[in-house]
């Protein structure tokens, strides 16, 4: 059955969803009248908002009668992007014609009439292409290659509004230093080495992005990166709707393996990702993926680190190398 109103759930981490809204991209262009929902934590629900093709967004805080709520939709199909056991249990309860989960979940089996069989854990694809094993169920088996999946985002960011404004005389770089654990960290310390060797541009403008805890965080561990005077921090100071308008109106991004990240790299901003050679969290499988980004990573294979906040194939990138990339960014100017 061709679907005329679909749901897609995903309700885990920013950067989670993001990888997740080529798909609905993809539908919207396969299937023009197609009507897509999508089901998220509030907290990224800003985000989603922002994709085209996207035509409503259910925040999954605010179904306290989720069969009911699925069964009002209308949904003739419904995708389980991250698999949730209320959820699929509600969507068969509501009547959902199509209901789409992987079957490594015993639960999916119980509540879920197409099952979509691959291993994420195992696979040498991108987890955006991944994403799109989900639609095998619906006899779809397009796999984008990496270089057409930017196109598929669809995602615009509304103008910035944000209490703080950017330096419009300055290059403004992000630094997202934090990643809320999902990731290995540059350390700080490198992020505070590369602030001094823009030093020398007085032009380059350094900003800090984070959440409220991270930047309380900072404060107590980057002390040196803070004080910097080429550096403002604007930790917890943003919503998620400010913060993309603010990425989409800067020069460029850093961080590690991070929602920010791969929201910058949607957004067709520039972007450098910074990641270790470690399965399953490396470049091949997380890296940030737009028109303008790109990733760093060493290229011998992991010793074996087991510290996160130590970890050797994180210190391997150096920060010359990051700022060389802020330069040749800076050297070609500006995007229109």
């Amino acid at each position: 059955m061709t679907p005329s109103h679909l749901i897609i759930t995903r309700t885990d981490n920013i950067g989670d969803v993001v990888l997740t809204l080529p798909i609905a991209g993809y539908l919207k262009t396969l299937y023009p009248t197609l009507k897509i929902g999508f089901i998220c934590r509030g907290y990224a629900a800003a985000v989603v908002r922002q994709c085209r093709a996207i035509d409503y967004v259910l925040e999954v805080e605010q179904l306290t009668d989720p069969v009911k709520s699925l069964r009002a939709s209308g949904a003739d199909t419904i995708i389980f992007g991250k698999p949730d056991r209320t959820l699929a249990k509600a969507a068969k309860k509501a009547g959902i014609a199509q209901r789409i989960g992987t079957s490594h979940r015993v639960f999916h089996w119980l509540y879920c009439n197409r099952l979509a069989h691959f291993s994420r854990v195992k696979s040498d694809l991108h987890e955006a292409q991944l994403n799109f094993a989900l639609l095998r169920p619906l006899g779809i088996e397009f796999m984008p290659t990496l270089a057409q999946l930017p196109d598929l985002y669809q995602l615009d960011a509304a103008a910035y509004d944000g209490p703080v404004a950017l330096d419009p005389r300055c290059f403004n770089v992000l630094l997202h230093p934090k990643s809320n654990g999902n990731g290995r960290e540059w350390p700080v310390a490198h992020f505070a080495a590369l602030a001094r060797l823009l030093q020398a541009h007085a032009d380059v403008r350094l900003w800090v992005t984070g959440s409220e805890n991270e930047g309380k965080w900072l404060m107590q561990h980057a002390g040196e990166l803070l004080a910097l005077p080429n550096v403002t921090s604007v930790c917890g100071q943003l919503t998620l709707a400010q913060l993309a308008g603010f990425i989409a109106a800067a020069d460029g991004l850093i961080a590690s393996g991070t929602g920010p990240l791969h929201l910058s790299a949607a957004l067709g901003q520039r972007t450098l990702g910074l990641f270790p050679p470690v399965k399953p969290i490396h470049p091949a499988r997380w890296g940030a993926l737009g028109a303008r980004a790109q990733n760093l990573c060493q290229p011998a294979a992991c010793s074996g680190c087991k510290d996160v906040a130590t970890c050797q194939c994180m210190l391997a990138i150096t920060p010359e190398s990051v700022a060389q990339v802020v330069l040749g960014w800076h050297l070609n100017g500006r995007p229109g």
